[in-house]
């Protein structure tokens, strides 16, 4: 037999410990890992001279825009920002124009994505304003959905417990899990108004706005319905202390409850915000470094599962703003992620091994990713080649991405992806986009 690629001198990550290894990829798949005198002759070898070879990262926390927010990012160019990642599958948001809310806005969606994505993409639908379209979005092929406390976005009122109720027990007979930004509108707003009176435009009053509390709350509501309906509740973006340990709580409690941190909120603090300014600005907002402390012990302690790099990307010009109430809130993050966390790895402060379980393995477990997350035989061959050796300071001005500013600009990084496998494709190969836009699937609820 003749497969199609074989990747030679490899040390891959494969059931949970480094290996020397050829890989053997046939129709898309890992059909051997062995040595190199067992493998099956091939129409194409690609020697890798002992680099690292993880499974594709999961990215579970993606803004692709696209539609009617394309100035910002399109499938393309987001996927592309993936694939020079190092990242082979992406789970997109539906807070889209317009909103990802209905079996026929998420149909249009994957119809639009398929000829533009060099990665995998699955999508997240927001919640219909009626329960009764939830079963059709999830037959359409939603993986989950989002839930926005902090601002109404979709059409199931966030304010009212009992819906919220209704929805979460429909969600839960259909076996998907809900992924949930939690800061709680009202909190927020009543400050926020409390605030403007006083001309409170600034960063500190943004700060203010949204604050520990605001978030606090809203992950104890969350998990007040999910004990009560069961539902898988994925939260994302944790930033504070307390947040992260009511989640550890109720995980002692046995609720299906896992949770999501960022680099950012990893790396960077309160006093970076206040030094970069708006172009820094996202939600929930950096914060003080007893918060980042506890997200890493979380992490040490595998209380944290998943780290996502929350890419939402605009342009330069909706990131400064005198008021800060007009500034649009996030940061791309895509290109970023693996270099930050592999800068971290050579520092010692992370494991390859939590690496993966962050980044793949548990992303892929949450959100049943079939065959995906593992470099293991029959698997989908997405993997992510990285030089761990490799050192360079980020510039954001060559970001894929179309937001091509960060608050990691010129950071000294040391470790990237050199190559990126998308269904044992080639995508990206040293920085230079290399895949068609053909190459991702469409990854649906299987």
């Amino acid at each position: 037999m003749t497969v199609d690629l074989l990747l030679t001198d490899a040390k891959a990550y494969t059931k949970g410990k480094l290996r020397d290894c050829s890989i053997a990829i046939n129709e898309g798949k890992i059909f051997k890992i062995g040595k190199q005198t067992n493998m099956p002759k091939a129409e194409s070898t690609i020697g890798l001279k002992s680099l690292l070879v993880l499974p594709g990262i999961i990215d579970a926390h993606v803004h692709l825009r696209d539609e009617g927010k394309a100035y910002k990012e399109d499938f393309y160019s987001g996927t592309a920002a993936a694939a020079a990642g190092g990242i082979t599958t992406v789970l997109d948001m539906p807070n889209n124009a317009p909103v990802t809310m209905s079996a026929v806005t998420l149909r249009n969606r994957m119809e639009i994505a398929k000829k533009k994505v060099l990665v995998n993409v699955a999508f997240y639908s927001e919640f219909p304003k009626k329960k009764d379209e939830i079963g059709n979005i999830v037959k359409e092929g939603a993986l989950g959905f989002k839930l926005f406390m902090v601002e109404q976005v979709g059409g199931l009122d966030i304010g009212d417990d009992n819906a919220l109720f209704e929805a979460f027990k429909i969600v839960e007979s259909l076996q998907v899990p809900v992924a949930v930004h939690a800061e709680d509108e009202a909190t927020i707003e009543a400050t926020r108004t409390a605030l403007e009176r006083t001309n409170g435009n600034d960063v500190e009053a943004f700060l203010k706005a949204h604050s520990v509390r605001a978030e606090e709350i809203a992950i104890k509501r969350l998990l007040n319905i999910a004990e009560k309906t069961g539902v898988r509740t994925h939260f994302c973006h944790v930033s504070t202390r307390n947040g992260l340990k009511a989640i550890v709580d109720g995980k002692k409690l046995g609720l299906p409850v896992t949770c999501e941190v960022t680099p950012h909120h990893l790396l960077l603090s309160v006093e970076d915000l206040r030094q970069i300014g708006s172009t820094a600005i996202m939600l929930p907002p950096l914060r003080e470094e007893e918060h980042i402390i506890a997200l890493w012990n979380g992490i040490k302690n595998e209380q944290v599962d998943t780290i996502g790099s929350d890419h939402a990307p605009h342009t330069l010009e909706e990131k400064i703003n005198d008021v800060v109430w007009n500034v649009k809130v996030g940061i791309p993050g895509l290109e970023t992620l693996l270099p930050l966390l592999l800068t971290e790895v050579n520092r010692g402060r992370l494991t390859i091994a939590e690496l993966v379980r962050l980044t793949a393995e548990e992303p892929a477990a949450i959100f049943n990713l079939k065959d995906r997350g593992k470099i293991a035989e029959g698997n989908h061959a997405d993997l992510t080649v990285v030089d761990l050796k490799r050192k360079y300071a980020i510039d954001a001005s060559m970001f894929q991405s179309k937001a091509k500013y960060s608050p990691f600009n010129q950071w000294n990084a040391r470790g990237r992806a050199v190559k990126t496998f998308v269904n044992g494709q080639a995508v990206m190969d040293e920085d230079e986009i290399i895949g068609e836009a053909v190459c991702g699937d469409i990854v649906q609820r299987g």
